[in-house]
């Protein structure tokens, strides 16, 4: 999908405080590691598009930052604290929304609302208040009856997105978040994420919708084999590689073909 809405950029701040800061992160699935060495940060009140081929590492290192799987080497850090040094207040900090949503089919939408206030320890009453207008913003209000099978993939995808949002995390993991929405949902999420970056979120996104991400994102993590092939802003990638007046897919496409 090639949907496309134009915003204005805000302009990375010297010296802001890191939310999600990766060091040399060795690992993957077996021991034979399919990230080498991988380094990024996610700052506060920044969008940063986690960009690859199919293969690249991308959700292995978004595994990895969840805490499905443990790091050979290397470090990850989420407001300074790694899920090793404090699990507790790493987990409260996140959101993690999967690019194929994951629902509990004897569970109604109100009760995957309640399911995820009670895990996060959450005050019922303000946390409401948030979901209300999220389920309005995605078109659920009516439906928190409805279990999963009364659901399409798009709507379902929806869900996550509410029970994501609602919990005003400090970083939101966000795996594909455009197969399956449609143009008008695309629209919301993306307004939705002008206003957590607004109130200081940081938002680590993994899309190969990159004329998107391209008009959205602050700046890129371009992976290749594992490895960070390129980072920094569009015009930083522009600059780097000679590639003046050229697009993010123009720019990704020429490194991704030289390997």
């Amino acid at each position: 999908m090639g949907v496309c809405y134009t915003r204005s950029k805000n302009k990375k701040k010297e010296g802001t405080q890191m939310t999600l800061t990766i060091k040399n992160l060795v690992g993957g699935y077996s021991q034979i590691p399919v990230l080498k060495d991988v380094s990024l940060e996610v700052p506060k009140g920044q969008l940063v598009g986690l960009i690859g081929l199919n293969g690249a590492g991308k959700s292995t290192t978004l595994n990895h930052i969840i805490g499905l799987l443990t790091p050979h080497q290397g470090e990850i850090l989420l407001n300074g604290k790694t899920l090793k040094e404090d699990s507790q207040a790493y987990k409260k900090s996140l959101a993690y929304v999967p690019e194929s949503p994951v629902l509990y089919e004897e569970l109604t939408l109100k009760e995957h609302l309640e399911l995820t206030m009670n895990a996060y320890h959450l005050d019922q009453v303000a946390t409401w208040a948030k979901a209300k207008k999220l389920l309005k913003l995605f078109r659920l209000e009516n439906k928190l009856d409805w279990f999963p099978a009364n659901f399409s993939k798009g709507m379902k995808q929806k869900v996550m997105l509410v029970c994501a949002f609602m919990l005003e995390a400090d970083l939101y993991i966000i795996d594909e978040p455009f197969l399956g929405l449609d143009p008008l949902a695309i629209r919301d999420l993306l307004n939705l994420i002008e206003v957590e970056k607004k109130r200081g979120a940081a938002i680590l996104m993994s899309t190969h919708v990159l004329d998107t991400a391209q008009n959205y994102c602050d700046s890129f993590v371009l992976l290749s084999k594992g490895q960070v092939k390129a980072a920094g802003s569009l015009a930083d990638l522009q600059t780097k590689y000679r590639a003046k007046g050229q697009s993010l897919t123009e720019i990704y496409l020429a490194l991704a073909t030289e390997d």
